[in-house]
C-alpha cells in the first residue's frame, strides 16, 4: 500500500475494542428484533382483551415496523452528530418505553402510541450496530462479522418471544410486556458504557481512495447496485415466505404443517446468515452471491412440482439460500463507502431492503390474485436472477481480495 493510502486508513481496533464493538452490536440485534417480533405474540392477546379487528391488529405490526424502518436514515445523521454511544442507548431505551407503556395500555390509542414509541427507537439499531463492527472489524473480517451480527438478529427473533410466552403461563400480560420493557433500560446503560469510543472517522482523500479500492467506473455506482441487490433479495424472500402456506396447501398440508415448514424456513435462514458470511470471506462476494441467488431461483421454481414430502426436505436448503445472501450484502457496505459515510450508507440500505421487503408482498399478491400463485413464484424466481448481472457490474468495484 502506498503512504497516501497508509494516511486513509483507519486506525486498528484493538482485540478488547472488538469484543466489545461484536458483543453490543450483537447484544442490539438480539434485543431489537426480539422486540419487533414480540408483537406477534401479543397480537392475539390484544386482540381479546380489546376486541380489537384485524385491520387494527395489522394497524399496530406496522406501527412498529413502519417507524422503524421510516427513521433509520434520520437515525444515522444523529448519530453522526451525537455519536454512536448515546443514540444506539437512547434508542434501546425509547424501545423498552413502548414496551412500558404497552404494558400500561388501556385501550387501542395507547397501544398505537407505544409501538409508534417502540419502532422509533428500534431505528437506531440496524444502521448504527452495523457501523460499529465494520469500523471495529477491517477487512474481509468485517463479512464474518456482520455475519455472525446478523445472526445474533435470529436468536433475538427465537428467544425473546418464546421467554414472552413461557413469562405468559405463569403472570399477566400486562407485567409480562413491562418487564420485557424494563430490559430495555438496562440494555440500554450496558451499551452506553460498553460501546468503543472510536476517533471520528475521517472522510478519505480521493488520491488513497482510488489506490484502496480501484474501480474505475464502476465504484460511482457500486453502492446503488449493490442497493438494488439488497432490494430484489429482500423483495424475493418476503414474497416467497408470502406464497408458501399456500403452495404447501395445495399439496395437502395441514396447519400444523405449514407451521413446521416456516419454522424449517426459518432455522435454515438462520444458518444461512451465519455460514454464508463466511463462504463470502472465502470464496468472495460476487461468488457467493451468485451462488445463493441462483440456489434460490433453483430451488423456488422445484417447490412446485414437488410432493409435499420432498418440499418440506428442501425447505431448510431453501432458508440458507433465501438468508444467506443479506449477510454477504451488508457486510459489503463498509467495502464500498468512505468510512465517514459508513454510518450513512447502512441507514439508506437497511431502509431499502427493509421497504422494498415490506411492499414486495402487496405487488406480488396483485399479480397472485391476477394470475395464480404458481404462476407469481415463478415471476418472483426469475426476478431473482436479475441480481445475477447486477453482480458481475459490481465486481470491478469491489476491492481484489473481496470479489
Amino acid at each position: 500500500m502506498t503512504a497516501v493510502a497508509e494516511q486513509a486508513s483507519e486506525p486498528v481496533a484493538t482485540k478488547a475494542e472488538e469484543r466489545r464493538a461484536a458483543g453490543v452490536a450483537c447484544g442490539a440485534h438480539a434485543l431489537h428484533d426480539g422486540y419487533t417480533d414480540l408483537i406477534y405474540v401479543m397480537l392475539p392477546i390484544w386482540q381479546a382483551e380489546f376486541g380489537l379487528s384485524y385491520a387494527a391488529l395489522g394497524l399496530l405490526r406496522s406501527c412498529f415496523s413502519g417507524a422503524m424502518a421510516g427513521l433509520q436514515i434520520p437515525s444515522g445523521l444523529l448519530s453522526e452528530k451525537w455519536g454512536v454511544p448515546l443514540v444506539l442507548a437512547g434508542g434501546t431505551a425509547l424501545s423498552g418505553l413502548g414496551y412500558l407503556i404497552a404494558g400500561a395500555s388501556v385501550g387501542f390509542p395507547m397501544l398505537v402510541i407505544a409501538l409508534l414509541i417502540g419502532g422509533t427507537g428500534s431505528s437506531v439499531q440496524h444502521p448504527l450496530a452495523s457501523a460499529l463492527v465494520a469500523r471495529a472489524f477491517a477487512g474481509p473480517r468485517s463479512l464474518k462479522a456482520l455475519g455472525t451480527y446478523n445472526f445474533a438478529g435470529d436468536i433475538g427473533k427465537m428467544t425473546v418471544p418464546a421467554l414472552a410466552s413461557l413469562m405468559l403461563v405463569v403472570m399477566p400480560w400486562q407485567p409480562t410486556v413491562a418487564i420485557l420493557g424494563a430490559a430495555g433500560f438496562v440494555a440500554a446503560a450496558a451499551i452506553f458504557l460498553l460501546v468503543p469510543r472510536f476517533p471520528m472517522e475521517a472522510v478519505v482523500p480521493k488520491e488513497a481512495k482510488a489506490q484502496v479500492a480501484p474501480g474505475g467506473r464502476a465504484a460511482k455506482f457500486a453502492f446503488p447496485v449493490l442497493l438494488s441487490i439488497g432490494m430484489i433479495d429482500s423483495a424475493t424472500r418476503m414474497a416467497f415466505l408470502t406464497f408458501l402456506p399456500f403452495l404447501l396447501i395445495s399439496k395437502g398440508a395441514s396447519l400444523p404443517t405449514v407451521g413446521l415448514a416456516l419454522t424449517l424456513v426459518f432455522a435454515g435462514g438462520a444458518a444461512g446468515k451465519l455460514v454464508c458470511a463466511f463462504i463470502g470471506a472465502r470464496i468472495g462476494v460476487i461468488a457467493t452471491v451468485c451462488l445463493t441467488e441462483g440456489l434460490t431461483t433453483v430451488l423456488v421454481l422445484a417447490m412446485l412440482p414437488l410432493p409435499l414430502e420432498a418440499a418440506l426436505i428442501v425447505l431448510p436448503i431453501i432458508g440458507i439460500a433465501l438468508n444467506g445472501t443479506s449477510s454477504v450484502l451488508y457486510g459489503s457496505v463498509p467495502l464500498l463507502v468512505d468510512p465517514a459515510k459508513r454510518t450513512r450508507a447502512f441507514s439508506i440500505f437497511y431502509t431499502g431492503t427493509i421497504g422494498s421487503g415490506a411492499a414486495a408482498p402487496a405487488i406480488y399478491g396483485l399479480l397472485g390474485d391476477a394470475t395464480s400463485v404458481p404462476t407469481a413464484v415463478i415471476v418472483v424466481a426469475i426476478v431473482c436472477l436479475a441480481t445475477l448481472p447486477l453482480a458481475l457490474i459490481l465486481r470491478p468495484a469491489l476491492p481484489q481480495e473481496a470479489r
